[in-house]
This record gives structure tokens, sequence and C-alpha cells, in this order.
């Protein structure tokens, strides 16, 4: 299973938009996402403010920023190691 974060904030249309592509290519019990809204972490709001939504490999140092499609998202995914 893959552990994954989603940089987004309320409000943000892009982060929709992230989140249908999520939706469309993952398929059931092959990752688990956590939207992280970004306004409540100062540290988060530096890094990510002007770049979400960026889906962030949870406990590791890979990240796939917007814009990205299926095809993208598929390529990240089998990037990731597989943890159980």
């Amino acid at each position: 299973m893959l552990y994954l974060d989603l940089m987004t904030t309320e409000g943000c249309h892009l982060c929709e938009d992230a989140i249908v592509v999520l939706q469309q290519v993952l398929l059931p019990g092959q990752a688990e996402v956590d939207l992280v809204d970004i306004v409540y972490d100062p540290k988060l709001m530096e890094e990510y403010a002007v770049r979400i939504p960026v889906l962030v490999e949870r406990g590791g140092e890979r990240e796939l920023g917007w814009p990205f499609d299926a095809e993208q998202l598929r390529q990240f995914l089998q990037s990731l190691p597989q943890r159980p």
C-alpha cells in the first residue's frame, strides 16, 4: 500500500481537479491519501502556499506537483516503494 498526502486548502479549485485525477487512477486498496490543509501549519504554508495541490509521499521525499494528468500520476505511483 502507498501512503500519500495531498497538500491542499479549502476553496482550492485546482485541488479539486487533482482529487478527480486521483479518483480516476487509484484502485481500491492501492493507496491511502490524506488531505492536508496547509493553512494550519506555518511550515507547510511556507513550502506549499503557491504550489498546491502537491501529492507527497508520506514519510518520504518524493512529491508530484500540479499540474499532473493520469499518466504522470501512474508513473509517480510506480516510482514509489510499496509498504505493508
